[in-house]
């Protein structure tokens, strides 16, 4: 990374002077991403793809989006027993909103009865990144709609949310161990030798609301095993996100798709700096302070919060399991054997990268490592059967 993105950018200089030079974390990781002026997202600096800064399985190309689709479908077929019931495919930070548009052209190819009858709907709180979403939906073959949380809120909709990598990109606390309590940390601006620097330091102990979150996983108090110094993430905003993700759904399923560790590995004593990465031109990095509103800063989920978050919030729990698993249950097997069987020499390089895109969704070092985590609101909380993708694999 270059030394002009490693300074501190006068701007976060100026707001940080403002604020009494420190801020919690999880302050400067909303600016940092979600700034309308200078945010990573904000100001739709950030590129998604194998060429951007960070590569999803969407981004690969369309198998991704082919193998979900039927999930999507068995849920809104569900929801939709009369003709003319009008359903809603609800996509949670869209990113470049290559998910959305092929998901829109596997529903009009493969039940084009039921696409008739749904929706798009993008809720992206970024403008940067909504003005290259509608330029790339201009020509979807379902209708399609920005809107907002508070918005579907005034007339819930019945559907499917998705949030694909959307809740580690939630702004979080750090928590730091003074070797008795956790303390909230801090991000300063600090001047050395002339040249003004961003450091993070220890806060004010967490308040009872933060600590509240911790107390079901053991772990109010850090204990001997997480000495001074020992750094983690707490998901404060994740409650408030599923309670406005459930106030816009009347009826249907909400699918999380995102890196997330049970607590016992979460906040093992071996981890002592926590999941935070930064993402900058396919590079990882793990500092969160370097280039700040050029770099993606993500924190992988715990899934006991996240349960507790989302049962708390009205969602019932149907499940989870790793993206590999979910993957072959929808018939990754079958669909990397029907590329063996198209294969021409002409066809070859292009089926190829498919087969090499198909590879990298399963892989158990990466993407395949991603949770499938499954959640039910109104009368699809007593499901009538198991989601597809946790079905056994076909094999």
């Amino acid at each position: 990374m270059s030394p002009a993105l490693s300074s501190v950018p006068e701007w976060l200089r100026q707001r940080l002077l403002h604020h009494g030079g420190a801020v919690p974390f999880s302050t400067y990781m909303a600016w940092a991403l979600h700034d309308p002026d200078h945010g990573a997202y904000g100001s739709g600096r950030l590129q998604i793809g194998p060429r951007g800064d960070f590569a999803t399985s969407p981004s690969l190309g369309p198998d991704f989006a082919a193998l979900l689709a039927p999930q999507l479908a068995a849920w809104l077929q569900q929801l939709a027993p009369a003709p003319d019931a009008r359903l809603s495919v609800v996509e949670t930070g869209p990113g470049e909103g290559s998910l959305a548009l092929q998901l829109a052209r596997e529903l009009a190819e493969g039940w084009p009865d039921l696409a008739r009858r749904c929706e798009l709907v993008l809720v992206e709180p970024n403008a940067g990144m909504a003005a290259r979403q509608r330029e790339l939906l201009a020509d979807a073959p379902l209708p399609v709609r920005w809107t907002s949380f508070a918005e579907l809120a005034t007339a819930p909709v019945r559907g499917v949310v998705l949030a694909h990598e959307v809740l580690d990109a939630l702004a979080v606390e750090r928590i730091t161990s003074d070797g008795q309590q956790w303390r909230r940390q801090l991000v300063t601006l600090q001047t050395s030798a002339g040249v003004d620097h961003l450091a993070l330091v220890p806060g004010q102990p967490l308040t009872a609301t933060q600590l509240a979150l911790l107390e079901p996983l053991q772990l109010a108090e850090p204990g001997p095993q997480r000495p001074c110094g020992w750094t983690s993430e707490l998901h404060t905003g994740m409650g408030p996100w599923l309670e406005e993700a459930a106030g816009a759904l009347a009826e249907g399923w909400l699918l999380v798709v995102d890196y997330a560790l049970e607590a016992w590995r979460y906040y093992a004593p071996s981890r002592p700096d926590g999941t935070l990465m930064a993402y900058h031109q396919q590079r990882a990095y793990g500092d969160p302070l370097l280039a700040p509103g050029h770099c993606d800063l993500t924190a992988h989920l715990c899934i006991e919060q996240l349960e507790a978050a989302a049962t708390a919030t009205g969602w019932t729990p149907l499940g989870g399991c790793r993206q590999g698993e979910a993957l072959l249950a929808l018939g990754l097997a079958q669909r990397l054997h029907g590329l063996q069987e198209g294969a021409t020499s002409a066809r070859l390089p292009e089926l190829l990268a498919r087969r090499e895109a198909l590879l990298r969704l399963v892989d158990p070092h990466a993407l395949g490592d991603f949770r499938w985590l499954a959640y039910a609101r109104g009368a699809c909380s007593t499901p009538a059967e198991t989601p597809l993708f946790l079905s056994p694999p076909l094999l």
